[in-house]
């Protein structure tokens, strides 16, 4: 049965016209996950759309972009934003990344407040600044509902679940606070229907049928990005970006990728590439299978490795290769 509402006024998307036929109760917001770098964050988004949309590493600061995912129903649509991990900014790179986080929360609906268990929080009566960073700060300056979501519990003693939960809550006025295992999905039920319960009641801002706005080359660049953090260790992978430089669908055949990985110093060109280039056809085999799954398509992918000087502190390089929020 067809869903009915008085409203059913069009809404425009990316040039495209799309009817809003929702009933007179359905919710939709923005929520964005916020938190230190590595507590979970795009793990706890993919977990929620059930498919890999942002990029997840064991390293910190592995998320650049403010990243959006959608999760429509026939009642409701939620909105999330990825943020880059709070951080003292080094290089303008960093500082677009700070702008995106901004932005994330500025535009949120609900926040989630991210922290991780395996953290250590202050002894009563020994320390008496809250942990949490500057992430934490910013979840106080927002003015927004915000849920307390403590990750990675399955990593610690659950006598030790409840006294975090109290720390944390002593510190904020969190709408909630849920102890889950994002990896293995323990608890994420649980907040997803309190999201959607503290939305506001609104039509969808997006079609119900896509997952996010960004285009396909964006996350073919995320993929291989990720597949170079996986692979390299220490500066390396902080240093590197990539760029898609040809993107081509073709009806019969692989389609064709081309991308550019830029670096900062010769040396690390050459360590990318590895002798005979065999550490760079490790990395472009890793992403193409991961590209072909997300694609649904066979593709052939050619990767080249080229030197930038400084790319991350150069404005110019920062806002070119997408980095710069949007106004």
């Amino acid at each position: 049965m067809p869903m009915t509402d008085e409203n059913t006024d069009p809404v425009q998307h990316n040039g495209v016209f799309h009817m809003k036929v929702t009933p007179p109760d359905f919710r939709c917001g923005y929520v964005t996950i916020i938190g230190e770098p590595n507590v979970g964050k795009s793990t706890l988004m993919n977990r929620f759309l059930q498919q890999k949309i942002s990029i997840v590493t064991h390293k910190p600061q592995t998320t650049r972009h403010k990243v959006l995912g959608i999760l429509s129903s026939s009642s409701s649509q939620i909105i999330f934003l990825d943020t880059p991990g709070i951080i003292a900014p080094r290089y303008a790179l960093h500082d677009a990344m700070m702008e995106h986080a901004a932005a994330a929360i500025k535009d949120a609906d609900v926040l989630l407040f991210m922290v991780d268990a395996t953290k250590r929080i202050p002894e009563a009566g020994k320390d008496t600044e809250p942990i949490g960073g500057e992430a934490f700060e910013k979840v106080k300056s927002a003015g927004r509902r915000t849920f307390l979501v403590v990750n990675k519990i399955d990593l610690i003693e659950e006598s030790r679940r409840a006294p975090i939960l109290d720390y944390y809550q002593r510190q904020f006025m969190f709408l909630k606070a849920f102890a889950i295992a994002a990896l293995r999905g323990t608890g994420t039920d649980e907040v997803l229907a309190a999201i959607i319960a503290a939305l506001p009641l609104h039509p969808p801002f997006y079609p119900l049928d896509i997952v996010s706005e960004h285009p396909e080359r964006f996350f073919v660049a995320e993929i291989i990005r990720e597949k170079i953090f996986l692979q390299y260790q220490e500066e390396i992978p902080y240093s590197t970006t990539v760029e898609i430089q040809d993107f081509r669908e073709r009806e019969n055949g692989k389609w064709l990728v081309d991308a550019n990985i830029y670096v900062e110093r010769d040396s690390q060109k050459g360590i990318l590439i590895g002798k005979g280039g065999k550490a760079l056809k490790e990395i472009g085999k890793r992403a193409r299978k991961d590209i072909e799954t997300f694609l649904q398509h066979p593709v052939y992918l050619q990767l080249f490795v080229k030197v930038r000087k400084s790319w991350r502190d150069d404005p110019k390089w920062v806002e070119r290769l997408g980095y710069k929020a949007k106004e």
